[in-house]
């Protein structure tokens, strides 16, 4: 199976509860619940959608024919760096949805390279075995089939998704983070008072947009 990589990079992860971790973002083309064509945004059912996971031409990015060529890829960009300073190195596979590609083999090359791997998905599709960390960010409760992970990180508000729903679910976090866009001052009051009448529920910032970085 070959994997189609809109971009890859090395940042810091600006959202929930690894916000500030140096990862490598590896970003999977293709989403099933958006074609990523702005005549479509308002009859998908992620209107708000903030990144661009359309072809494989962004930095980083390319056809990988093997699940060994990606993992080659994204350990070289975490860097050969002496071991007091490597700390313990991490990919987060992120889209679109990147559940549509990342399969038993890449999660198994990735870590026969010592990284840790990460996923963040819309929860439409079960994730892998073997993988370390699952954020899942639901745009519907229908459809939502990946019910357990590590954390689940709501943008808010959304007409389709009541977070009183989600409680049950099997998460060890659950972040509300404001919708961006024109509303995002009333989104973020929202998230505020979300978070004072339910505290299971934190705040996330999408520190990554207020500090300039990718």
């Amino acid at each position: 199976m070959s994997y189609a990589v809109k971009e890859c990079f090395r940042t810091l992860q600006g959202e929930g509860a690894r916000t500030g971790r140096v990862a490598v973002f590896c970003r999977m083309a293709g989403c099933n619940l958006w074609s990523g064509r702005e005549p479509d945004r308002e009859r998908s059912a992620c209107a708000f959608c903030d990144t661009d996971f359309v072809g494989t031409d962004g930095p980083g990015g390319g056809v990988f024919e093997t699940a060994s060529e990606l993992a080659d890829h994204v350990a070289e960009l975490w860097g050969d760096m002496e071991a007091s300073l490597r700390g313990v190195p991490y990919v987060v596979f992120t889209g679109g949805e990147p559940l549509l590609q990342l399969d038993d083999a890449l999660v198994e090359a990735c870590h026969a390279k010592g990284l840790e791997v990460g996923v963040e998905t819309n929860g439409t599709v079960r994730c892998p075995d073997g993988v370390d960390w699952i954020c899942v960010s639901p745009k519907s409760l229908e459809g939502l089939v990946q019910r357990s992970g590590s954390e689940l990180k709501l943008v808010y508000p959304q007409a389709s998704v009541d977070p009183v729903a989600l409680e049950g679910l099997e998460f060890e976090h659950f972040f509300v983070q404001p919708m961006d866009g024109p509303d995002r001052e009333r989104s973020t009051r929202a998230c505020v008072e979300l978070c004072l009448a339910r505290p299971r529920w934190r705040l996330s910032l999408q520190t990554h947009k207020l500090l300039g970085i990718p």
